[in-house]
C-alpha cells in the first residue's frame, strides 16, 4: 500500500488563459512532491484528454479525464455563490477520477497545481500512519520569483493545498457514478467544508506540526485571484495607516533561503 498520494487536479485548458505558464507552475508542483525525504508516495496528475502535461517523473501517473470546461471559471461579474459552486463540483470531480484512480493508498492529499509542499510530509506520516489526518494550519505565502516568503497562520482556511487525509475518511463510491453531487462538491471540492464534516462524524483532523506548504499568490493565473502579496499585506492603505499592523506584517516576513528551496522547491529547483 501507497502511505500518501497526491492528487493534482489541472483545470480544462479551455479555462487556462496562459496554458504554457499553467504547465511551467505545474512541472514546479510536481518537482516539490518529488523531493519528498520518505518515498513512498504516489502523485497522480488529473487532466482533460488533450492537456499538454509536462514530463512526469517517476512515481506520478496522469489520469485523463473528459469532463466539459467550467462555464463559470472566470465570469467576474456572476454571483459569487455561484462561482464557487461550479467551482467546487468542477475540482471535486477531478479529484473524485483521481482518487478512484489510486483507492490503495493510506493518505491522500490534494495539491493545487501552483503550489509547494514540504518535503517532510509522507516521512510524518510514516510515523503517525494510525491518524485521521492533518490540517496545515500553519504555511507560508509566495509571490511568484520572489525572494521572501511570509507566514500564514490560518492557512488551511486559505489555501487549497492544506489538508492531509486518511482514505477511508473519504468514503468513496465504488465508481464515479455512484457519487452524489453534494458529497463531491463538500467532501473533494472544499476543503473548508470537509474539515468540519469529518469532526462532526467524529474524526477530526489534527493540526501539522511543522510549515507543510507554500501557496504562490498573486499571478494571473491563481485559482482565487489571490493579490500580489507585498500590495496586500504592506502597501495597502489600512496597513500603511496603522504602524502596529505593518510591524506585525513585517515580523511574519522570512527570506527565502537555501533550506527552505530545498524542503520545498525540490532537488531540480535547488540545484
Amino acid at each position: 500500500m501507497t502511505l500518501v498520494t497526491f492528487i493534482i487536479p489541472v483545470r480544462h485548458q479551455a479555462n487556462s488563459n496562459d496554458w504554457p505558464a499553467l504547465k511551467r507552475r505545474l512541472s514546479q508542483t510536481i518537482a516539490s512532491i518529488a523531493g519528498q525525504s520518505n518515498k513512498n508516495w504516489r502523485g497522480v496528475v488529473v487532466a482533460n484528454e488533450g492537456a499538454d502535461l509536462p514530463d512526469l517523473p517517476p512515481n506520478f501517473t496522469a489520469e485523463r479525464v473528459t469532463f466539459p470546461p467550467n462555464q463559470l471559471h472566470d465570469i467576474n461579474g456572476a454571483d459569487r455563490e455561484k462561482v464557487y459552486d461550479a467551482f467546487r463540483l468542477d475540482k471535486g470531480r477531478r479529484v473524485l477520477s483521481g482518487m478512484l484512480s489510486a483507492r490503495d493508498t493510506r493518505f491522500f492529499m490534494i495539491v493545487d497545481d501552483d503550489d509547494f509542499v514540504s518535503a517532510n510530509i509522507v516521512d510524518f506520516a510514516a510515523g503517525n500512519s494510525d491518524a485521521n489526518g492533518w490540517k496545515i494550519n500553519r504555511g507560508y505565502l509566495w509571490n511568484e520569483g520572489g525572494r521572501l516568503l511570509m507566514h500564514h497562520n490560518d492557512f488551511a482556511n486559505y489555501c487549497g493545498t492544506s489538508l492531509i487525509i486518511r482514505s477511508d475518511l473519504y468514503r468513496l463510491p465504488a465508481t464515479f457514478e455512484d457519487a452524489e453531487i453534494d458529497y463531491i462538491k463538500s467532501m473533494l471540492g472544499s476543503h473548508v467544508r470537509i474539515g468540519k464534516l469529518l469532526a462532526d462524524a467524529g474524526s477530526p483532523l489534527g493540526s501539522l506540526p511543522f510549515r507543510g506548504a507554500i501557496y504562490r499568490v498573486g499571478h494571473a493565473g491563481a485559482h482565487s485571484k489571490s493579490s500580489n502579496l507585498i500590495r496586500t499585506h504592506f502597501l495597502n492603505r489600512s496597513v500603511l495607516t496603522s504602524p502596529r499592523q505593518f510591524l506585525g506584517n513585517l515580523s511574519r516576513v522570512r527570506p527565502l533561503d537555501r533550506n527552505l528551496r530545498n524542503e520545498f522547491f525540490g532537488a531540480r529547483a535547488a540545484g
